[in-house]
């Protein structure tokens, strides 16, 4: 894979970027809600992509016929994964995922027809089967949901002990799922200085609420979990890094 055609790919991802989220009123997405197929900016939304990609396949030096043909391909499939999402709840986060999903899988399917080959495809496949991204893949996953659920069960014994009514449903975990998932982050990097300044800044935060309150059984159990949640992160990036293959 070449550098022109690795900045092909990145190319057409930026003019979808931009016809997506820069070029597209609020107006149009709330027509194509309402009106569906009858939308008229639904076409002329998937048209601007068209015209969008032809220009970077242009410039990419493509013959202008397959430029045509591909950039056809790009609108056509934009429409119809627009059109389908325009069924669903807009304010579902996993559908606007999914729609963002499959208009990059149009962008990388029409990058390969234009490379001829599926070297490229291949390529990545064999990156993500080695054993340094599947541990590092696992090391993430365990710090989510999985870790989540064992610092619940590790709490258990306190969290009788405490209330803490003016919070968000499932605040706290979804909290403390983002604070692992930076402290790993931080470890893997090697920036453990970071991650003391990461644990300064969430107790400044805390700190004047839970005095406020003047909780102290709820001080001590925040105070608790989050040690608890940071330590256990901080033995899994140390130890994922002691692997061999983790260079």
């Amino acid at each position: 894979m070449t550098p022109t055609a690795l900045a092909t790919l990145i190319a057409l991802i930026i003019a979808h970027l931009v016809g997506d989220f820069l070029l597209q009123p609020r107006r149009w997405v709330e027509a194509r809600q309402r009106d569906k197929a009858l939308a008229g900016v639904l076409y002329l939304h998937a048209g601007l992509h068209g015209l969008l990609a032809l220009a970077v396949l242009i410039v990419a030096g493509i013959e202008p016929l397959a430029a045509v043909a591909l950039a056809l391909t790009i609108a056509a499939s934009h429409a119809l994964i627009d059109l389908g999402k325009a069924h669903l709840d807009p304010r579902r986060l996993a559908w606007f995922l999914v729609d963002q999903a499959l208009h990059l899988a149009v962008l990388v399917g029409v990058w390969l027809i234009w490379q001829g080959s599926l070297a490229p495809l291949l390529a990545v496949i064999d990156w993500l089967a080695r054993p340094e991204v599947l541990t590092h893949a696992l090391a993430y996953l365990l710090v989510t949901r999985p870790m989540a659920i064992a610092i619940a069960l590790a709490m258990r014994p306190w969290s009788e002990e405490v209330t803490d009514p003016g919070t968000l449903v499932a605040a706290g975990a979804r909290i403390g799922i983002l604070e692992r998932l930076l402290v790993l982050t931080l470890v893997l990097l090697d920036e453990l200085t970071a991650v003391g300044f990461l644990l300064t800044a969430k107790s400044v935060l805390r700190f004047g609420d839970l005095r406020a309150r003047r909780d102290r059984k709820l001080t001590e159990y925040v105070l608790l979990g989050t040690l608890l949640s940071v330590t256990a992160t901080l033995a899994l990036g140390l130890l994922v890094r002691q692997l061999p293959w983790s260079g």
